[in-house]
C-alpha cells in the first residue's frame, strides 16, 4: 500500500456497527463521557463503587486509595478476597455453575471441554497437593508450563491457597528459568515433561533442570510434572513428583485462602534497557477487578459469547485474558495450544468457524503472518470458512499497522465488527486505552481513548501535557487499581523506571512515544522511548541481547543491538557484532551468524534471536568511546547516512556494518 493510500486508511473514520451499540455496556459517547465525567468528579468514589460491585470480598474495604507512600500506591488495602474464588466459587448456585468455562483445542486438534464446575473440582484438588507439598501462603511458585488447562489450573491454584505465581514463558532458556527463581526465591517450580508445538515434541522439563543445575536455586523444594506426552523425562528423587503423583487422594474441596487485596498475586518478569529482568509485582485486588472490567467493556462480553484470546499463559495477555479476566466474567473461553499455522495457516479461521467464536482478540504478527499465508495461497484465506459468529475482533501486544487493521476488518469482520485496538503493558495489568465496541467511532492504527478513570496524557521530559498534535511520551497522570506496585525485590528500580523525579515523582512514565490526533485527540502509540525492542508483541531489551552475545566469550568482543521496522513482526532485531577474529566475509558470516542466532535462542530463547547479524572491525564510537547508535539504527533500516559523522573513529566501518549475513 502506498504512503498516501495508508495516510487515507489512518484518517478513515468507521463508526460503532449498530448491531454493537444494540445492548452493549457502555453503549455510545455520551455513556462513555459521563464515567469519564464521574471519574474526574469523584475518583475514590469511581473506584470504591466498582470494586463493591464486581468483586467478592470476605472482608469489606474501608479504604479506596492510599496515596500516603506514592508511588507506592495502595488500594482497597484492609479489604480481604480471594482471586480464584472470584473465577470460580463466586459462579456456584447460580447458572454459570454448568456453564462451559474452556474449550481447550490441542495442538493435533483433540478439542476437550470444561464446565465451571469441572474447574472448581481440578482448581481445589490441585491446591490441595500444593499444600501437601508445604506450599502455602506468601510463597512464590515458578510455573513453566505448556498452553494447557493444566497451565491454567496451576495459576488458579496459587491463588486459591495464597501463593504467588511467577509464570515463564515455554519458550524461554534454561538461564531465565534459574534467573527468575534465584529473583522471586520460588519455593517450587511447575512444569511439564514437554510440550506441543506445531506437531513437534519440544522438552520443558529437561530446560528446568539444566536452569537448576546453574545454581543458586537451593530454595526449590518441590518439582512437579505434568507429563503432557507419554516421552519420559529425568526425574530426579525426592524433589520431583508427576501430577499424578500429587493429585492421589486429594480431596475435591479446598476453601479458598482470604488475602489482603495488595497481596501480590503473581510475579511476571519482564525486559528493561538493563540486562537485568523487571520482576512485576501486582495486588490481588486490583487486578482481578481490572480483567473483570476490562472483559465487561473492552469486550462487551455477554452470556452467549465464545471468547478467544491466542495469548500464550506464559505472557500477561494470558494472565489478564486466559486466566483470570474471562473465568471472572463467566465467560466460555477458547485455549489453543499450537501455532497459527500447523497445520495449515487456515488454522485460527477453521477454529473460529468450529467453536462458533465471537469474540477474537490477537496479536498483528499473526495478522500480518496470516495476510502473508492467504496472499500465496488462497485455500487459506478466511473467505473459506464461516467467520459469521464474530461480532468484535481484538488486537494487542503491539501498535497495529492500519493496513493490518484493513485487512482484519475486512476479511475477518466482514466489515460489521468493530475492531478493539488495545494498548496496555504488563505493568498496567490490563488495557489502560482502547476504543469501547458500542462506543467509540473507529480510526485504523489508532487506540483511540483512554479507559474511564485512566487519566492518560501527552508530556514532555518534564511532565508538561503537549497539545494535540505535538507527539511526546505517554504518561498516566493518576494511579488505578490494575497498576504495578512495584518491582519484585528493588523499590529503587521502581521509583526511578516508572515515576521519574524530573516528572514530579507520581506519574507513571509507559516508556512509550505518542501522539494525540487534532480533532478528536485519539492516542497514537509511536513505540518505544527506552532501549527495549517489541518484537512479535515480546519485549525485550536491548542490553539483554547485547549481554547474551558478549557472554560468547570464545568469539565476541563488542555488540550493540537495535531495532529495524519488520513486515511480519513488527520490530527485528538487528545486532552489530565485532570478533576476536578478524572480520569474517562469505559463507563464514554466514556460519558465524547462526552460530550467534543459536548462543542468543540458548541464553534467553528463540524469540530473542537477530534476524540481522553484521559483523565489523568495531563499532561506530565518538572519540570518547561512545557508540553511535542513532547511526546504527540508520543502518539496520537501510536509510542513507545523513547524520555528522566527523566524531567517528572510524568512518570506513559504517560500509562494513551495512553489509547482511
Amino acid at each position: 500500500m502506498s504512503a498516501i493510500t495508508s495516510v487515507l486508511v489512518e484518517n478513515r473514520v468507521f463508526p460503532p456497527a449498530e448491531a454493537s451499540m444494540r445492548g452493549a455496556r457502555i453503549a455510545g459517547m455520551a455513556a462513555y463521557d459521563a464515567m469519564c465525567q464521574e471519574a474526574a468528579r469523584d475518583f475514590e468514589g469511581f473506584w470504591a463503587k466498582l470494586a463493591r460491585d464486581h468483586l467478592v470480598w470476605t472482608r469489606p474495604f474501608t479504604k479506596t486509595l492510599d496515596e500516603s507512600q506514592a508511588p507506592f500506591y495502595k488500594w482497597f488495602e484492609d479489604g480481604e478476597l480471594n482471586a480464584s474464588a472470584n473465577c470460580l466459587d463466586k459462579h456456584v448456585g447460580t447458572p454459570v455453575e454448568n456453564k462451559t468455562a474452556v474449550i481447550f483445542e490441542a495442538d493435533d486438534g483433540t478439542v476437550t471441554t470444561y464446565t465451571y464446575k469441572d474447574l472448581l473440582l481440578r482448581v481445589s484438588r490441585f491446591a490441595n497437593a500444593l499444600k501437601a507439598q508445604g506450599i502455602q501462603k506468601g510463597d512464590r511458585v515458578l510455573i513453566y508450563m505448556p498452553m494447557t488447562v493444566e497451565g491454567l489450573i496451576a495459576m488458579q491454584a496459587c491463588a486459591r491457597i495464597g501463593a504467588t505465581h511467577s509464570v515463564v514463558f515455554g519458550g524461554f532458556s534454561a538461564k531465565a528459568v534459574n534467573e527468575r527463581i534465584i529473583d522471586a526465591g520460588a519455593v517450587a517450580v511447575i512444569t511439564a515433561n514437554y510440550q506441543m508445538r506445531g506437531g513437534k515434541e519440544m522438552p520443558l522439563k529437561a530446560i528446568v533442570d539444566e536452569g537448576i543445575a546453574m545454581g543458586g536455586c537451593e530454595s526449590v523444594r518441590s518439582v512437579l510434572v505434568y507429563m503432557r506426552t507419554p516421552t519420559a523425562c529425568n526425574m530426579v528423587a525426592g524433589r520431583d513428583k508427576t501430577f499424578e503423583d500429587v493429585l492421589k487422594g486429594q480431596p475435591d474441596e479446598c476453601p479458598p485462602v482470604p488475602v489482603g487485596a495488595e497481596h501480590p498475586l503473581f510475579v511476571l518478569y519482564t525486559s528493561g534497557s538493563t540486562g537485568k529482568p523487571k520482576g512485576v509485582q501486582h495486588a490481588t485486588g486490583g487486578f482481578v477487578l481490572w480483567a473483570k472490567l476490562t472483559m465487561d467493556w473492552v469486550f462487551d462480553i455477554r452470556p452467549d459469547d465464545v471468547f478467544w484470546c491466542t495469548a500464550d499463559i506464559g505472557w500477561v495477555t494470558g494472565h489478564s485474558y486466559v486466566v483470570y479476566g474471562p473465568l471472572a466474567a463467566g465467560a466460555t473461553q477458547v485455549m489453543f495450544e499450537g501455532i497459527p499455522t500447523y497445520p495449515n495457516a487456515g488454522r485460527f479461521w477453521q477454529m473460529i468457524e468450529r467453536h462458533r467464536v465471537s469474540v477474537f482478540y490477537t496479536a498483528p504478527t499473526a495478522i500480518r503472518s496470516l495476510i502473508k499465508a492467504a496472499e500465496s495461497d488462497e485455500k487459506v484465506h478466511p473467505k473459506n470458512w464461516d467467520l459469521s459468529s464474530l461480532r468484535i475482533l481484538g488486537s494487542v501486544g503491539e501498535p497495529i499497522n492500519p493496513e493490518a487493521w484493513m485487512w482484519y476488518y475486512r476479511n475477518v469482520g466482514g466489515e460489521r465488527c468493530p475492531v478493539v485496538d488495545t494498548w496496555w503493558q504488563t505493568e498496567t495489568g490490563g488495557h489502560v486505552i482502547s476504543p469501547l465496541p458500542g462506543a467509540t467511532p473507529l480510526v485504523p492504527g489508532s487506540c483511540t481513548l483512554p479507559l474511564p478513570g485512566i487519566m492518560a496524557a501527552v508530556v514532555d521530559e518534564t511532565g508538561k501535557e503537549l497539545p494535540n498534535g505535538s507527539g511526546g511520551m505517554l504518561v498516566i497522570q493518576r494511579p488505578w487499581p490494575a497498576m504495578i506496585r512495584t518491582i519484585w525485590g528493588d523499590p529503587e528500580r521502581f521509583r526511578k523506571t516508572y515515576f521519574p523525579e524530573e516528572m514530579g515523582g507520581r506519574t507513571y512514565l509507559a516508556g512509550d512515544g505518542a501522539v494525540r490526533d487534532k480533532e478528536r485527540g485519539y492516542f497514537r502509540v509511536t513505540g518505544r522511548i527506552d532501549d527495549v525492542l517489541n518484537v512479535s508483541g515480546h519485549r525485550l531489551g536491548t542490553m539483554e541481547v547485547e549481554s547474551a552475545l558478549v557472554a560468547k566469550t570464545d568469539l565476541v568482543a563488542e555488540a550493540a543491538v537495535v531495532a529495524r521496522p519488520d513486515e511480519l513482526t513488527g520490530e527485528a532485531i538487528c545486532a552489530f557484532v565485532v570478533l576476536k577474529r578478524p572480520r569474517p566475509t562469505g559463507e563464514e558470516a554466514k556460519q558465524i551468524a547462526n552460530e550467534l542466532r543459536n548462543w542468543v535462542a540458548k541464553e534467553i530463547g528463540p524469540i530473542a534471536k537477530p534476524k540481522d547479524i553484521r559483523f565489523g572491525e568495531n563499532l561506530p564510537k565518538t572519540r570518547s568511546g561512545k557508540i553511535m547508535r542513532r547511526l546504527l539504527r540508520s543502518i539496520a533500516k537501510g536509510e542513507a547516512i545523513t547524520q555528522d559523522t566527523t566524531t567517528l573513529e572510524n568512518p570506513a566501518i559504517l560500509d562494513q556494518l551495512a553489509e547482511r549475513n
